[in-house]
């Protein structure tokens, strides 16, 4: 095990890796609670998605951060608009906050990020950003979180997406941000 940052030392180890915009306070620890208090018992702080949960080896996390800052550079800052509730019942049992604008300029972050060989997977869905708010839990706190949350709105400027890493032993962490436009 690497010391404290929670990654395999060995060269022959997998890690798994997600990227994601973190949600920014105040909204961000309000929609994690929200989230908790429906009754999900994942904790990850509330973000959007660009790269779900993918293992890679542990010796091509440098080429994939090479790869990370490249994307960075080559996208400018946007606003990242959030407003109101949706889901993706019943497909799967999901109520999310809705992604109002933004939504191109994350679909182009996760298209460029998706590119390196090393982190192309098939998807079960088609990207969509989104913030998860309640998973698999029971139909009414899916109801409630759903109507709980259909009036809420924030807007920021996304400046940076994270990597956030994962032995399997910790919990996610994050392991680097990346500044957009350089």
């Amino acid at each position: 095990m690497g010391q404290g940052n929670g990654v395999p030392a060995e060269s022959g180890d997998t890690v798994q890796i997600g990227i994601a915009v973190d949600i920014p306070e105040p909204w961000g620890s309000l929609l994690t609670r929200r989230r908790l208090a429906a009754g999900d018992p994942n904790t990850v702080p509330a973000h959007v998605t660009l790269l779900g949960p993918t293992e890679i080896p542990v010796a091509v996390l440098p080429a994939v951060e090479r790869h990370l800052a490249r994307v960075a550079a080559a996208h400018l800052p946007f606003t990242l608009h959030l407003r109101g509730t949706g889901t993706f019942r019943p497909v799967t049992q999901v109520v999310f906050v809705a992604v109002a604008a933004g939504i191109s300029e994350c679909e182009l972050l996760a298209a460029a990020i998706n590119a390196a060989p090393q982190l192309r997977r098939e998807l079960r869905f088609p990207y969509h950003p989104h913030v998860t708010v309640a998973q698999d839990v029971a139909p009414e706190a899916l109801d409630k979180a759903y109507e709980d949350l259909a009036d809420f709105s924030a807007m920021f400027e996304v400046e940076c997406f994270t990597l956030f890493s994962h032995s399997g032993q910790t919990r996610w962490q994050p392991r680097r941000d990346f500044r957009l436009g350089g």
